[in-house]
């Protein structure tokens, strides 16, 4: 026989089922006993009337544990009171592997069991449905970056994260052992992009790992991160890339609201797909945060909490929940980036969602002369750069992007306080395993 999903059990009312999976809940009522069994797409009840099932079906129920993997062959009967309005009445039950008990965390969500404990034990909290759903969810949004990204033409690419160099700070380098040489886990995939839209992709992406050695043991950072990240040639200036990103993010959430009905009524998580996304210059939103007591200066960029109150301020001004922040001072923003015609800003941005920073982009200086002052105006040697400067000499289209971190879209979509709830497997200072 093959084996269904607990999903499609509803399709095979009076039929008889195999199905496969872990035992989620363990109930004896005496005459009665109930399991529920779990697998990916959710949960269905196994129900035993002692009087009704198999004597050795009942002897294997009555040695089974938490978490333990079972095959159950039998028919499938309507029943209001269990999940989903069926159940299975076993005329075979057959243990697959039996797990030690007590499991070291609780699987069933009834318990709170500390962050850190559960990822300890990750393998085993993602057995929880809801937390299982959130990386269903994750697998859906990635699947309709992809989809996009094709439909306007970008080209997938893959870069290096072994690099002789980095891009940000020279502190915020994993070095690693390359044989002879010194190498670097890859901050950014940010000169790779800008290196394949001269080579004439025009546009390009890239989906994959990024790193970066901060010790930042906050709710929002991580040494290894999901980065989202494109590029694109021959823009008129930054309105351009705002405006893909904009057209992205709808198709995107709606794709996922559409796909993930299940899944985030398991979390309440309500998708409200962005009518438009405001375009706000910082100097503008410094002056609202001011008249809410919150000073900035001038040439200083925003904390979490000014974020927050950003957030805020634009869900009640304009009812949406994203917001690009545009203008950012120039000492706040790597020499790469355009300088806006003020002498004091950057045709930069960065992308909030509900109050959280989600995406930085913006328009790259293409114009060698230019580049090569800015880069020396933050003391950067662009000549020393090797194939980096060598892109702008010999014709660069005007270009733009941004790197999003898919962590962080799933964060803001949760509304989860740590970011580690959104990640499998997370890495910061302190977390090396599993």
């Amino acid at each position: 026989m093959e084996r269904i999903h607990s999903s499609e059990v509803s399709k095979h009312k009076e039929k008889k089922v195999l199905l496969s999976g872990w035992i989620h809940e363990i109930r004896d009522l005496g005459k009665l006993k109930f399991l529920v069994l779990k697998d990916k797409m959710g949960i269905v009840q196994i129900t035993l009337p002692k009087e009704k099932v198999p004597a050795t079906v009942m002897k294997t129920a009555d040695s089974l544990t938490k978490e333990s993997v079972v095959a159950v062959e039998g028919k499938v009967k309507a029943a209001k009171q269990a999940p989903g309005g069926f159940e299975v009445i076993p005329e075979k039950l057959e243990i697959v592997s039996l797990a030690n008990a007590p499991t070291p965390i609780d699987t069933s969500g009834k318990i709170e069991t500390d962050l850190s404990k559960r990822l300890d034990h990750r393998f085993l909290d993602l057995r929880n449905p809801k937390r299982l759903a959130i990386f269903k969810v994750r697998s859906k949004m990635y699947k309709a970056l992809v989809e996009f990204f094709d439909k306007e033409g970008f080209t997938a690419i893959n870069t290096p994260k072994i690099t002789a160099a980095g891009l940000e700070s020279g502190s915020s380098l994993f070095p690693v052992v390359y044989f002879d040489k010194e190498g670097f886990l890859a901050q950014s995939p940010q000169l790779y992009k800008q290196m394949m839209v001269c080579a004439g992709f025009e546009r390009v992406y890239e989906i994959a790992p990024v790193f970066r050695a901060e010790k930042s043991n906050t709710p929002r950072h991580q040494t290894e991160f999901t980065g989202v990240d494109f590029e694109m040639g021959f823009i008129k200036d930054t309105g351009d890339v705002m405006d893909v990103i904009e057209e992205m993010l709808k198709y995107v959430l709606k794709s996922v609201k559409e796909e993930c009905k299940e899944e985030l009524k398991l979390w309440d998580v309500e998708i409200k797909v962005p009518k438009k996304i405001q375009r706000l210059k910082m100097p503008e939103v410094k002056k609202w945060l001011a008249a809410k007591g919150k000073k900035i200066p001038e040439n200083e960029d925003f904390d979490a909490e000014a974020e927050q109150m950003v957030g805020k301020i634009v869900k009640e001004k304009y009812g949406e929940e994203f917001v690009f922040v545009t203008n950012y001072p120039i000492e706040k923003r790597p020499f790469y980036h355009f300088y806006s015609s003020d002498g004091k800003t950057t045709d930069a941005f960065d992308l909030l969602w509900n109050g959280v920073e989600i995406a930085t982009g913006g328009q790259r200086e293409h114009r060698y002369d230019m580049l090569k002052k800015q880069a020396a105006d933050k003391g950067v040697d662009l000549d020393a750069m090797g194939f980096y400067a060598e892109l702008f000499k010999y014709g660069a289209p005007p270009h733009g992007g941004v790197g999003f971190g898919l962590d962080r879209l799933i964060q803001s979509l949760f509304k989860f306080d740590n970011i580690r709830e959104a990640v499998l497997l997370p890495r910061d200072p302190d977390r090396l395993m599993p």
